[in-house]
């Protein structure tokens, strides 16, 4: 048998970014009253609707509420692959958050290309810029902000084939 070595996703480039794009992710994240404790309890959160369920009760929302750094960090983490695998954040224009998030809703990320240039000071790479969006299962957004990405073109990347050849 003979060993055919495939490539695996390696991410986007600047090279395949075009201006009107939009990449969903291909998953879906059901986030957990277990996961926001534990983070609420990380990050040293102490507002209770977070973590104590007689409290949220009593609040308009009637149960505990995702913390809104959580839905930020899951829909950030569910678009590196598509957005900036190969590269890294230069900042965020505004982050909204028109709806909320509960326990065990399931969240979905969109990111539209908004704009693309070629970087003045780094040859080897360019900026994109795009709206990001979370959608719980019922296609509320939950979240949604936009920010720019310092990309590798993929003939300068330095994560292109850094794969170890094994010593068989």
């Amino acid at each position: 048998m003979t060993r055919r070595i495939v490539a695996g996703w390696e991410g986007r480039f600047f090279d395949d970014f075009n201006v009107g794009d939009v990449y969903r992710c291909r998953i879906g994240r059901t986030v957990t009253l277990t996961d926001n404790i534990q983070f609420t309890l990380i990050t040293n959160n102490t507002n209770q609707i977070h973590f104590n369920a007689d409290y949220a009760a009593k609040t308009e929302f009637k149960r505990p509420l995702i913390n809104s750094a959580l839905t930020l960090s899951i829909i950030g983490g569910m678009g590196v692959a598509d957005l900036s695998e190969n590269g890294f954040a230069l900042g965020w224009d505004y982050i909204t958050l028109p709806n909320p998030v509960f326990p065990d809703d399931t969240l979905y990320c969109e990111q539209e290309i908004m704009e693309k240039r070629e970087s003045k000071s780094r040859p080897g790479q360019g900026i994109v810029k795009a709206k990001t969006r979370g959608i719980n299962q019922h296609g509320l957004v939950v979240i949604e902000y936009a920010r720019s990405v310092m990309v590798w073109r993929r003939g300068s990347a330095p994560t292109v084939n850094i794969f170890p050849e094994p010593k068989i």
